[in-house]
């Protein structure tokens, strides 16, 4: 299949921006818990109006100070309570927040307020001030820098207290769905980053038809009001379009600034939220967490026995779905019934109790643990998206899950698969263009399509299977090219692997690169009775080496000889986004990968060279 398109549900207010729903919702259902503040060890509700309340209040105090609309406003912090504020008070009064990476360098951040030509600059803290403060030389536009940590939310309503509310009225009013309503930068595995330009009218297409045709996910049981915990940047546009259709949908939604599995675990049992979104590694994490909790245990036995029942029970439920097959044997029901109590029941209490669907997206998640999940009773809706499609693009339908896909088009978008495999995208989330870059905005808007620089196929049902990227490809010394996804996704499903990068351009053959999760590698000494190695001495330890060959080997079997890994080696270090070898969203950046290790690469291919008849080397 070359093109599937599924129509819209719902259709786009063009007369009105983001931020009329706060109002609306405010009016309409005043006490509606729309909001949830951390207080201590626990939450406390925010009703409509008193979140309307501060929207507006902060609104009136950046019009008191000078903003107007149009304008654009950085926001540089990690996903918090405040950011959602000032996101709705900018789009009360037409403004632009510019979200910015906490972590981002001194160059990235100058790059980006000179690019934008921001007013203003809200930070998280004192050390972000401080990092606006050594770039702020020559940015003539920029005018104020606030810091939530110091009360930025306290002294700009405080500034707004003498500014009529009608002021704001008039800013919000003509705010219309092509209005502009953020800049968003690619954060980028090679160059400098571009800057998204996004409308409320992307947002709004997106937003209104998940809400429409995702309705059982956004939806509580029992008649409770759903919740959703954001842990996601909201610097990404992922975790912008969680807020806005929490918002718009009338979810409690709370803030978690933390995707550690030490701080994110607690504050999921304690929020109870009835749906999450988040990337394969958090899900790989938790997994990870559960597996050695039961090793520690002494029942690591019955979990692997409860794993693969899942995996089989969910297999099962996929081709009943599909009219495939029967649904689960007798048997398989009662095994499955049983491990519900000792295990899968605990799973679900470790995310709050109350979790009946998640969303994942950014990168691949394993087909097997999306089962798992499924088995486990979360289902797992694997999606795909850009930046520039204003997030998803494609889902799986909640009724219809095919695992190990990324879905079919949401409502009111077309996928298309170009002659050279490459994806293209229509629909009203594809954003305007690049900002202050023509260049690249008429290679990538192409006749109404977006070309994604993905790589992919539809089966016969317009689910779409992701292959790989344009600019990814390793071209091997023999001419074979080979798209490195499958196989990284596939080795980094073991526990001890934190990050696998494929290498082999202009080289003979196809080698990896491993780096060990640290946690993970104590904890499987640990429980094997080893003593404890340091990342030096784990990178030539015999037992680990022959584990991890057998995670290769293992991956090997989906691709033919040509493509398969040859060699690895492991790594003393770690891919950080710190140390610039990870982008924010957590995916590889191959050149400067390539670069740090170019050392190690040699190494490997002149060690593999050395000893031919080796099929795996370090």
């Amino acid at each position: 299949m070359r093109e599937f398109s599924v129509p819209a549900l719902a259709r786009c207010p063009k007369a009105e921006g983001l931020a009329e729903s706060v109002y609306r919702t405010a009016e309409q259902t005043p006490q509606l818990a729309v909001m949830a503040r951390r207080l201590g060890d626990g939450w406390v509700d925010v009703t409509a109006a008193a979140f309307r309340d501060q929207v507006l209040a902060v609104a009136r105090g950046l019009l008191a100070v000078g903003i107007r609309f149009g304008d654009r406003v950085a926001l540089m912090s990690r996903t918090r309570y405040e950011w959602t504020i000032l996101d709705y008070a900018l789009w009360s009064l037409g403004a632009q927040p510019v979200p910015v990476y906490p972590t981002s360098s001194a160059e990235q951040l100058r790059w980006i307020l000179a690019d934008t030509r921001a007013v203003a600059c809200v930070v998280e803290n004192e050390d972000h001030a401080m990092t606006v403060g050594s770039v702020c030389d020559g940015l003539e536009d920029l005018q104020h820098i606030w810091q939530l940590d110091s009360g930025a939310l306290e002294q700009l309503a405080a500034a707004g207290e003498g500014m009529p509310e009608e002021y704001v009225n008039q800013h919000r009013q003509a705010v219309v769905a092509e209005t502009v309503a953020t800049i968003i930068y690619t954060s980028g595995t090679t160059g400098r980053p571009k800057g998204c330009v996004i409308t409320h009218g992307n947002f709004l297409a997106e937003s209104e038809n998940l809400l429409a045709r995702y309705g059982e996910v956004f939806s509580g049981r029992g008649g409770e009001q759903p919740a959703t915990l954001l842990f996601l940047p909201l610097a990404h546009v992922f975790g912008r379009m969680i807020e806005v259709t929490a918002i718009r949908g009338g979810i409690k939604l709370g803030h978690e600034p933390s995707t550690s599995p030490a701080q994110l675990l607690p504050t999921l049992a304690a929020f109870r939220p009835t749906f999450i979104l988040a990337v394969p590694y958090v899900f790989e994490k938790m997994l990870r967490r559960a597996r050695e909790r039961a090793e520690r245990s002494g029942r690591a036995s019955a979990f692997e026995k409860a794993y693969q029942v899942a995996v089989r029970y969910a297999e099962a439920l996929e081709r009943q779905a599909f009219d495939e097959g029967p649904g689960p044997s007798a048997a398989l029901r009662v095994q499955h019934q049983l491990y519900d109590s000792l295990v899968y029941g605990k799973v679900r209490a470790v995310l709050g109790g109350r979790l009946r669907y998640a969303m994942s997206g950014g990168s691949a998640m394993s087909r097997e643990q999306s089962l798992f999940f499924r088995g486990a009773g979360v289902t797992v809706l694997e999606g795909y998206g850009l930046t520039e499609s204003t997030a998803a693009a494609t889902a799986n339908p909640p009724e219809k899950v095919r695992f190990g896909t990324v879905g079919q088009p949401i409502p009111g978008t077309s996928v298309l698969i170009a002659e050279d495999g490459e994806i293209w995208i229509s629909g009203g989330q594809v954003f305007q263009g690049y900002l202050n870059n023509t260049e690249a905005t008429s290679g990538t808007l192409r006749g109404g399509w977006l070309s994604t620089g993905d790589l992919g196929h539809l089966d016969r049902l317009g689910y779409l299977h992701i292959t790989g990227r344009k600019k990814e490809i390793i071209v091997t010394s023999g001419g074979k090219s080979v798209s490195p996804v499958v196989l990284e996704d596939r080795i980094r499903t073991h526990p001890l692997v934190a990050h696998c990068a494929l290498i082999g351009d202009d080289r003979p053959f196809i080698a990896a690169l491993i780096t060990l999760d640290p946690e993970a590698l104590d904890h499987w000494l640990r429980v094997r009775g080893l003593p404890p190695l340091s990342p030096i001495e784990a990178t030539t330890d015999q037992e680990i080496h022959a584990e991890l060959q057998r995670a290769v080997l293992t991956a090997n079997t989906v691709v033919s000889r040509a493509e398969s890994v040859r060699a690895f080696r492991i790594l003393p270090i770690e891919f950080t986004e710190q140390a610039g070898l990870l982008t924010p969203s957590l995916k590889l950046r191959r050149r400067a990968i390539a670069r740090a290790c170019a050392t190690d690469i040699e190494a490997l291919y002149a060690n593999a060279a050395a000893s031919p008849s080796a099929p795996l080397t370090t």
